[in-house]
């Protein structure tokens, strides 16, 4: 078995995943990101507790911390489909956020948000499989999404943004932020991919394997 030295294990590790973002380049299908409301500086969180109104289903909110691992949401295909491990994100596309610890997915439905009244976002499914729900659309500019832009994510069913207006959950997750989907596009409806693992982009890994062998 080959021993990988640690400049070379370093180089192969940087080969398939991205620096983190720090470099920019594509949101590819597989990442696995933060989410930043550009406007409130919260990021897109869920974790295992339930709204106590609407759907019941499981709260989604908006934290200031960036160290918290329940902020991590992994980018796949629309429901019903696969999409390979390092294809770039088109703007227009149809994808699901999955939540890495619970494996719900980012949803929503027409029940009424609890704090702003607006619609409610909820995590749904098990391991990754909830329904058509669970689509939203990423609206960007130019062809792909782009690490350093900020785009907007568009219910697929409902049409509403995924947004964020500064209502603050009391307990038990104190000073949280309600995230809901609004029928109309502000300043509170735009995001940034942030801390995470960016898969590099298929068709760029077999360019420069071509070129590695020519």
């Amino acid at each position: 078995m080959a021993v990988w030295s640690p400049c070379c294990l370093l180089a192969a590790l940087l080969l398939l995943f991205g620096p983190g973002g720090a470099m920019g380049g594509f949101v590819t299908c597989g990442s696995v990101v933060k989410l930043l409301n550009a406007r409130h500086g919260v990021r897109l969180h869920s974790h295992d507790v339930r709204y106590g109104s609407g759907s019941g289903q499981q709260s989604v909110t908006g934290i200031v911390a960036m160290d918290d691992s329940n902020s991590y949401w992994r980018i796949r295909g629309k429901t019903s489909t696969v999409c390979e491990r390092g294809t770039p994100v088109k703007c227009g596309q149809a994808i699901r956020l999955t939540h890495v610890n619970t494996g719900r997915n980012l949803h929503s439905h027409h029940f009424t948000s609890p704090l702003s009244g607006n619609q409610e976002v909820s995590a749904y499914g098990e391991d990754g499989e909830g329904d058509f729900l669970d689509d939203w659309i990423v609206l960007c500019s130019g062809p792909y999404w782009d690490q350093a832009s900020e785009v907007q994510f568009k219910h697929s069913s409902t049409d509403v943004l995924l947004s964020v207006t500064g209502e603050q959950y009391g307990r038990p997750i104190h000073g949280q932020r309600e995230v809901h989907g609004m029928a109309y596009a502000s300043q509170d409806s735009y995001w940034k991919a942030m801390e995470g693992i960016f898969v590099r982009p298929t068709e760029l890994l077999k360019m420069e394997f071509h070129h590695t062998e020519l």
